[in-house]
Formats: structure tokens, sequence, C-alpha cells
């Protein structure tokens, strides 16, 4: 899986690119059909944001996006949400087999 991560008004540290990558490092036991993901980390005045996208084999899209005070915050609640669509569109591939 290829992991695309990029700031907006943010620069990325390290340690929060290696947060982000852990996190989403997680999504792929789930599903293996994941291709690539981009994330997005952005700042508007105190509200830190995380959104992503994350392409499955067979031309489907995954959309999430989380705010928060904080960043990790942010990253760890975008990747519950990923989480739960992701078991959803398997379950949903296992039921119309």
């Amino acid at each position: 899986m290829q992991i695309n991560i990029s700031g907006h008004h943010v620069d990325l540290t390290p340690a929060m690119r290696d947060y982000c990558l852990t996190k989403l490092d997680k999504l792929s036991r789930h599903n293996d059909l994941i291709t690539n993901a981009q994330v997005i980390l952005s700042v508007d005045k105190l509200i830190q944001k995380a959104e992503a996208r994350v392409h499955v084999n067979g031309n489907k899209d995954i959309f999430a996006d989380s705010e928060s005070e904080d960043m990790y915050a942010a990253i760890d609640s975008l990747s519950d949400k990923l989480d739960r669509q992701l078991l959803k569109h398997k379950e949903k591939l296992r039921s119309h087999r």
C-alpha cells in the first residue's frame, strides 16, 4: 500500500509522519485490496484537520475526515473512521458473492 502524506498550512514533522504511517498501516490487515492512500493534514485557526482518500480495487474510493484540537487525536479518529468503512466495504463484498 502506498501512502502519500501532505500538509496544508502545517509543517509535517517526522514524528507526525511516522505516527500517521503506523496508524494507516493497520488498515491493510483488514483489506489487502487497498492500493494507495492520500492523506492531507491541515490547520485552520485552532482546528487541526486530517482527511484521507483510500483507493480500493474495483474503482472504489473511501473518504473520511476528522477534526480536533490536537493533530494526533485527529489522526486517531481518522484511522478509526477508515477502519469502520473498510470493514463495511469488506462485508458488502462478502455478502454479494
